[in-house]
């Protein structure tokens, strides 16, 4: 690889949040569908990622367990917590439920498209879960575009480990001083900073696209 070549940036996009709509919206909609309220939903999350000693959405987005196997723990947690919790409405394919009439966020989606035509390769960077990639991806609908597409529960690390900026690096062929992290997270931003990424924290699509296109004005070469 040259020294001209070294200096070309690679953007990466998370899923959850930035391609996808803001993930409290998400919660509450699912409440509305499924009838469990968002808060003893995220502990029920949270109390199965402690079974396995992990972060919430850790077993499943490191496909220690499949979907089904999941669900069927987090109603274990609901009913011990609230038993008078109807989960009835609450499918054993959360995937097929929880991204019914999710649409991609435009803004952010036309950004990435922009940038690949204009010949600055892209990718998607996410923690995700096996049985949601086919809803996931066809909502994005950005398989034409996208240089590689690095997934948790594939590669067995989740951001915010180190391990997987390495292999998204290597995987694309560059080095990390080439990469541009979009992320929702504090702490995802902070971990790619730490492996010698640049790193912006989407807030909103204007604040994030602005961000990106000023790093990439500044950018070496």
């Amino acid at each position: 690889m040259s020294a001209a070549d070294t200096a070309v940036p690679f953007v990466w996009f998370d899923f959850g949040g930035v391609l996808s709509p803001p993930l409290d919206e998400l919660f509450l909609r699912y409440e509305q569908v499924a009838g469990i309220p968002v808060d003893l939903f995220k502990y029920a999350i949270a109390e199965v990622g402690n079974q396995y000693g992990l972060a919430p959405l850790a077993p499943i987005e490191l496909a220690l367990l499949d979907e089904r196997a999941w669900v069927s723990k987090l109603h274990a947690v609901l009913r011990a917590k609230a038993p008078e919790l109807d989960l009835s409405r609450s499918e054993p394919d959360f995937g097929k439920q929880w991204f019914a009439g999710h649409r991609v966020n435009d803004a952010v989606r036309e950004f990435a498209i922009e940038l690949a035509e204009g010949g600055t390769r892209v990718g998607v960077l996410s923690n995700n879960v096996v049985e949601w990639e086919p809803y996931w991806r066809a909502m994005i609908d950005l398989d034409d575009v996208l240089s590689a597409l690095i997934d948790s529960c594939k590669v067995g690390f989740r951001k915010p480990d180190p391990e997987i900026f390495a292999i998204a690096a290597e995987t694309a062929g560059v080095e990390p001083g080439q990469c541009i992290l979009i992320d929702d997270l504090a702490e995802n931003c902070a971990a790619a900073k730490e492996s010698g990424w640049t790193a912006v924290r989407f807030r909103d699509a204007g604040q994030a696209i602005g961000e990106v296109r000023e790093a990439l004005e500044r950018w070496p070469g």
